[in-house]
């Protein structure tokens, strides 16, 4: 395991609902992690279920069919946004679990890659934790394929992960389907198209595809305890605060697909 910060050694502990708008909810993230990185906000671990959306990265907007991706989203009823992290389109729906986790730390740029596995690796503890055969690593023929994805048994994508550094801090953000892969799938091979990618649609799957009695919730608990092993998690609350929610409505415009 990587050395960590000392701010990242406490976590505040954050499980919500979504706010019922995908770009607020993109937009709290990053909100949070600006906060987190000045000291106004305590590291903070955020788990909440989104509504439909299909995340685009900042390669897919600069797409020449990107606008008609995000009208292909909508289509499918997928609220289309836009993250600050890289790769390219990932989709999840109200039978997901998205994390946020938001840390201070004075040089967030030394050690990205040993985040990437050491975080991708708790993913998979959690998840093997409620039955799964969880695999870290990319799957052949994926969506937004990296090297840090979680999947089953290596055929199958469960979790996407991404990074954000800032100044005095970073965000690594995590997006677990749990149940109902299908319209992740069908939007996802409709976006792609409209985007030029190839992928295996058979990739795309689900927690419960090999775990049938997982849930969200199930998820959410299994994640949190593997956090707790290593971290100082705080009693969970079950919102953000005003001083965030406020932050992340200013920045909501940027992430607004056209």
């Amino acid at each position: 395991m990587p050395s960590r910060s000392p701010a990242a050694s406490r976590l505040a502990l954050i499980r919500h609902t979504g706010s019922g708008r995908s770009s607020l909810d993109v937009a709290a993230a990053h909100a949070l992690l600006e906060r987190v990185a000045t000291g106004e906000e305590p590291s903070t671990l955020r788990l909440y279920r989104p509504g439909p959306t299909v995340a685009f990265g900042r390669l897919d907007a600069l797409a020449p069919a990107f606008m008609d991706a995000a009208r292909t989203a909508r289509a499918h009823g997928f609220e289309p946004v836009l993250r600050a992290p890289g790769g390219h389109a990932a989709a999840y729906h109200a039978a997901s679990v998205v994390l946020d986790l938001a840390v201070a730390d004075d040089d967030p740029v030394t050690g990205v890659q040993d985040r990437f596995a050491d975080l991708a690796k708790l993913l998979g503890e959690a998840l093997r934790s409620v039955g799964v055969d969880a695999r870290v690593g990319e799957v052949p023929g994926e969506f937004c394929p990296g090297a840090w994805s979680v999947g089953a048994g290596g055929r199958t994508k469960l979790v996407g992960t991404a990074q954000r550094i800032v100044r005095g801090g970073y965000l690594f953000a995590a997006s677990i389907v749990v149940r109902e892969p299908e319209p992740v799938r069908a939007v996802l091979v409709d976006v792609y198209e409209q985007l030029g990618l190839a992928w295996d649609p058979v990739t795309a799957g689900a927690v419960a595809d090999t775990a049938p009695d997982a849930t969200p919730a199930a998820v959410e608990d299994a994640v949190v305890a593997a956090f707790a092993a290593r971290y100082e998690p705080e009693a969970a609350a079950d919102d953000l605060g005003a001083a965030v929610w406020d932050a992340a409505r200013a920045r909501e415009p940027r992430h607004v697909a056209p």
